[in-house]
């Protein structure tokens, strides 16, 4: 008879010997499965060393976490998952978290990362259609959430409208946000949670300068939207805790000017997961702006570096003509938890303001520094 205790080391063999996997369902089974004991002398003398002063609540959580890492293991890597298994497995909670695997935003990576999310276990369906709320990430600044969608005209992120196949993305329309009876301008932005979870989108929304003041540590919003295709309004709720503590926030008002421009950053506001920036610039001696004026200076923005000399990616922004002045709100994903300072660098536009700046693209002069501890 086998040892059951090597049971790991069979089931790492017969994974092998499988189909691919997602690289996320990949990286929670390896955790999972180098979290289990060699053998049962090793499990004994690792609970004789272990303090005593241990939860039984969390010790049987703990318990159930690696049951369902083993489950999942046995399914996935056996490649026979029935409709009513796969249902009961996407209810089981996974090790880490689905932020952990955004490529593209780094600030939302560490949230997953570092454990500043917050998990939703909630589902809006309608005849055969489901929208799953999984979870939640909110640091005062900006409001993210994943959405998995179940439904019999989608597969691996392609949608069928029932006259073409579109991305999922693309297939939902109407979206609406309301929190507390205000709706934020600008919409809430939307997207594929990525080529490793196609069936999940990624919502945010940005919370406006002016309303900060109105959102609590924790609120629950409403969204509404509609699948094309389908004569129906979903009605999502979707609660909100905040999960950062460690924001730095600053009004260094540093000015830089050359010979045609004076550049200001007024204020900036980061998070571990959003940085927001308020700058502006002016070209000298002119106390208002002639068109062609306004349209040199709307083709300016402010490429931000950390400490590290990381580019901060530009996630949106707004802008406003104030005297002669283009003055800038931008909102960037932070690139590490304990930056010390940041380097603003005004530049011209040559794609769109979330490229990658070259050096001829900056304008000279007028680099800043913020401190912010």
């Amino acid at each position: 008879m086998s040892n059951p205790f090597n049971i790991d080391q069979e089931l790492k063999k017969q994974a092998k010997e499988q189909p691919v996997m997602s690289n996320l369902v990949r990286t929670r089974i390896d955790a999972t499965l180098e979290s289990l004991p060699e053998s049962p002398s090793q499990l004994n003398s690792e609970q004789a060393q272990r303090p005593r002063r241990v939860n039984k609540g969390l010790r049987r959580t703990a318990a159930a976490a690696v049951a369902a890492g083993v489950l999942g293991v046995t399914v996935f890597a056996s490649g026979f998952v029935s409709p009513a298994m796969a249902d009961s497995l996407r209810n089981i909670p996974l090790v880490g978290s689905l932020f952990s695997s955004i490529e593209a935003d780094i600030g939302l990576r560490t949230a997953g990362n570092e454990g500043l999310t917050t998990p939703v276990n909630s589902s809006f369906a309608y005849q055969d259609v489901k929208f799953k709320v999984l979870e939640t990430v909110y640091d005062g600044t900006r409001a993210a959430f994943l959405v998995h969608v179940t439904a019999p005209n989608l597969n691996q992120g392609m949608y069928d409208n029932g006259k073409d196949i579109v991305k999922l993305s693309s297939g939902v329309d109407n979206v609406f946000l309301d929190i507390n009876g205000f709706s934020p301008d600008g919409g809430l932005f939307y997207s594929s949670a990525g080529a490793n979870e196609p069936d999940t989108l990624l919502f945010e929304q940005v919370i406006p300068t002016d309303h900060k003041g109105e959102f609590p540590d924790q609120f629950d919003a409403k969204v509404k939207l509609t699948l094309q295709g389908l004569d129906h309004e979903f009605e999502l709720t979707v609660p909100f805790t905040k999960s950062t503590t460690d924001t730095y926030k600053v009004q260094p008002d540093t000015v830089m000017e050359n010979d045609l421009f004076t550049a200001t950053v007024t204020k900036a506001e980061v998070t571990p997961i959003t940085t927001r920036l308020t700058a502006a610039i002016g070209l000298n001696g002119k106390e208002t702006l002639t068109a062609k004026e306004k349209e040199q200076l709307q083709d300016i923005r402010f490429a931000i570096y950390d400490d590290q000399g990381r580019q901060l990616t530009a996630l949106s922004g707004e802008g406003i003509y104030e005297d002669n002045q283009w003055k800038w709100e931008s909102i960037y994903a932070t690139t590490a938890r304990d930056v010390k300072y940041l380097v603003v660098k005004p530049f011209e536009v040559k794609d769109d303001f979330t490229e990658e700046v070259k050096d001829n693209q900056f304008i000279q002069g007028m680099e800043m520094k913020i401190q912010l501890q």
